[in-house]
């Protein structure tokens, strides 16, 4: 007659290690839903980082809250609770990912208005001309051409925050049309050069093109 063993004795054919393992797993499943206050920031930003890297992989339309969720490690109920729906998650993302292109009214405030051309010129051109800077603005360009939605928070975005505070800048009689004249010279001649790559325009050197392109902008910025 078998006698009953002790608890916690080894039953036949499971190691303790696993029965402890097993016993671990079942009293702490997956955890689902929103995450504790504390971890709550880093999950916010797993989140932004995969929604930038899924937006510049797959374009807008092809881009789901549930692959953004998945690629961050999260319920897709988390990606909803934090940006909402996928045209605010868009919004969320290209806001980081276009910050260096929005800081283009510094430098039109860092000197006199003569010379406001050649800055913002060279700052443009600075951006597009770093890969590290360029790719994630070029992934925001081509959403926005492919996609109604996408192109509507673009145009949001530039227009709140860079092209209105750049006529902030200018104090002058039709301000805003001149920020919008200078950025569509800037934008027509960085897509012909970084995304079209028309020659010899794409290969032609930065400082000539600078040259060539600044009293232009400065025309539209500050002409009579």
């Amino acid at each position: 007659m078998n006698e009953p063993r002790p608890p916690g004795s080894n039953e036949p054919g499971i190691p303790a290690a696993s029965r402890t393992k097993a016993s671990a797993s079942e009293s702490s499943p997956r955890r689902r839903g929103r995450p504790p206050r504390a971890e709550s920031a880093d999950t916010r930003d797993r989140i932004l980082t995969a929604a930038r890297e899924e937006f510049s992989e797959r374009g807008y339309e092809k881009t789901s809250v549930r692959g953004i969720a998945k690629a961050a490690g999260v319920d897709s109920a988390l990606v909803h609770h934090y940006f909402g729906p996928k045209e605010q998650i868009f919004e969320a993302a290209i806001a980081v990912a276009f910050a260096p292109a929005l800081s283009a009214p510094n430098a039109v405030a860092e000197g006199p208005l003569d010379g406001v051309g050649e800055r913002l010129t060279r700052f443009v051109f600075g951006v597009w001309d770093n890969p590290t800077t360029r790719k994630p603005v070029l992934a925001i360009v081509r959403s926005a051409v492919n996609n109604e939605t996408a192109a509507a928070v673009f145009r949001r975005l530039i227009v709140s925050q860079l092209l209105r505070r750049i006529a902030a800048q200018l104090e002058l009689p039709d301000a805003e049309l001149r920020a919008e004249l200078a950025a569509s010279q800037l934008v027509g001649a960085v897509m012909m050069r970084y995304v079209i790559r028309l020659e010899p325009l794409a290969s032609a050197d930065l400082e000539q093109l600078i040259a060539r392109v600044a009293p232009v902008v400065q025309s539209h910025l500050t002409a009579p």
